[in-house]
């Protein structure tokens, strides 16, 4: 499950996404997160999901690589489907068995949250898988530029953030040999009572940890033996582009805002 991982991983590809200026996947994804909150009918979030679709179909990602690398987060979407199912007690009685009551505005909240749950994790996701740590770190800080004027450490706080996404998907690896090694040793995760196998992730998580304080200051060590000194007088050698796919794919996005604040309820 570890190595299926999609979230920080980048794959490479020929497609219109990826030859995209980081900055308007930024300002998208931004946008996104904004405008997804408008909808709040059946017709709104219809559109977010062809919206969503149509990006991931540009991006040209193979399916089953999505589906893999979701699975666990397709299990917490459910989750929270049968939280709201449970837990909403407004509209029309739909079901009732013994204790387990089901309304119908339980259902419509339960659709509509993982839904919306559902989409921000899929283009969050399309953000890492066509957009390489340094191309972030560059549209991040191109972005974030007015902030120098009161001394915001931009630079710094980009590429910590773009540090961040590039190490997930290391620690997901260094977790996965690490659960390898323990099991050959005896543990149990995936069998046993479940106050067993949190016992059981408690040790997991001492030797994590350790590799990554190492691996942390190997990474500081390594910069600072490149003379690494902060933001101040760096060049670069990839200079970000805007093309008009940029724009149109902003403009997309710009029709999509207006036909969610004409159709919402």
């Amino acid at each position: 499950m570890m190595e299926k991982m999609i979230f920080g991983r980048y794959v490479p590809a020929d497609s219109t996404v990826h030859k995209m200026d980081p900055r308007s996947k930024l300002l998208i994804i931004f946008l996104f997160v904004c405008i997804i909150f408008l909808a709040n009918n059946w017709i709104t979030y219809a559109l977010i999901g062809v919206y969503t679709f149509y990006m991931l179909g540009m991006s040209r990602i193979p399916v089953r690589f999505l589906y893999g690398g979701l699975k666990p987060v397709l299990w917490l979407v459910l989750f929270t489907l049968i939280l709201q199912l449970l837990f909403t007690k407004e509209g029309n009685l739909l079901v009732e068995w013994g204790p387990i009551k089901i309304y119908e505005e339980g259902v419509r909240q339960g659709v509509f949250i993982s839904l919306r749950f559902f989409f921000l994790i899929l283009m969050t996701s399309l953000l890492t898988l066509t957009t390489s740590p340094i191309e972030i770190t560059d549209g991040l800080e191109t972005l974030l530029n007015p902030l120098k004027k009161i001394h915001f450490p931009v630079h710094e706080m980009a590429l910590m953030m773009s540090i961040s996404l590039r190490f997930i998907p290391t620690l997901m690896q260094e977790t996965d040999k690490i659960m390898k090694a323990q099991m050959a040793r005896g543990v149990e995760f995936s069998s046993g009572p479940f106050k067993e196998r949190i016992k059981a992730v408690i040790p997991l998580l001492i030797p994590l940890f350790v590799s990554s304080f190492k691996r942390a200051e190997e990474l500081a060590v390594a910069m600072e033996a490149r003379g690494y000194r902060g933001g101040e007088g760096r060049t670069k050698y990839r200079q970000l582009s805007w093309k008009a796919a940029d724009t149109l794919q902003l403009v997309v996005l710009a029709i999509l805002t207006i036909l969610l604040f004409l159709l919402r309820a």
